[in-house]
């Protein structure tokens, strides 16, 4: 348990609380929408087992990227990964909304499953990266995003709609921690610390201006190509 004690575990602990608190709301805007038009009782069924029947999903997953990220040259892509997914993430292109509602509770947690599955794959690479190998945050992080997923995402939803900053906090984090993943590659980490050392802190901080930098820039043009779109329209 001497691990407790360490800064860098509460450090990174918190990393792994952040971005399980952003990266859940896109999960719960899942479960609404295969939950909608099933009756009070079904909609509690079906997000139960559909979360629980994820969250086994998710745990198999997030060891398994644990050991890919052992590997030269992975960490670097998943960095690239993890750039991308915080620019999405402020660029608001997570295209829930092509999900359709489903009338049956078995289809309903189908959808949740595999939704979750496929969008949790950001969470999954995030709490990997943040833990850095330690089992203990790993298991914490997966605990902690039980509760998130069941019960917390719709107000998690609320506080972001409430308080944007959340969200770009968020996606600068996945920059920082893009940062960090790429730079401790074994592909590069013993040459960086011989010649480049400074790079442990350019880097992180690097990749959470470009995230922000970017994604703010697409969100911006994406909203000018709407209006125009919009403008364009003749009046009814």
């Amino acid at each position: 348990m001497a691990f407790l004690t360490s800064p860098d575990f509460w450090v990174a602990l918190m990393q792994i609380i952040l971005i399980n608190i952003v990266l859940s709301g896109d999960n719960a805007v899942v479960i609404a929408l295969a939950c909608r038009s099933l009756p009070p009782k079904q909609q509690k069924n079906a997000i139960i087992f559909g979360s629980v029947g994820a969250i086994v999903l998710r745990v198999i997953l997030t060891f398994f990227a644990v050991y890919l990220l052992t590997l030269p040259y992975l960490k670097l892509v998943g960095a690239a990964l993890l750039l991308w997914i915080g620019i999405g993430l402020l660029k608001g292109d997570d295209g829930e909304e092509d999900i359709e509602s489903n009338a049956g509770l078995m289809a309903a947690i189908k959808t949740i499953i595999i939704a979750d599955l496929v969008m949790s794959l950001d969470n999954v690479i995030g709490v990997a990266a943040a833990a850095k190998g330690n089992v203990p945050l790993l298991v914490i992080g997966l605990v902690i995003s039980i509760p998130l997923i069941i019960f917390g995402s719709t107000i998690i939803l609320k506080l972001m709609n409430r308080f944007p900053i959340i969200i770009t906090v968020g996606a600068a984090l996945l920059g920082w921690v893009a940062g960090e993943m790429a730079i401790g590659d074994p592909a590069v980490k013993g040459y960086i610390d011989a010649t480049m050392p400074f790079l442990h802190t350019i880097a992180p901080a690097l990749g959470a201006v470009i995230v922000v930098a970017v994604g703010k820039y697409l969100a911006s043009r994406a909203e000018g190509e709407h209006e125009e779109r919009a403008a364009d329209q003749p009046a009814a």
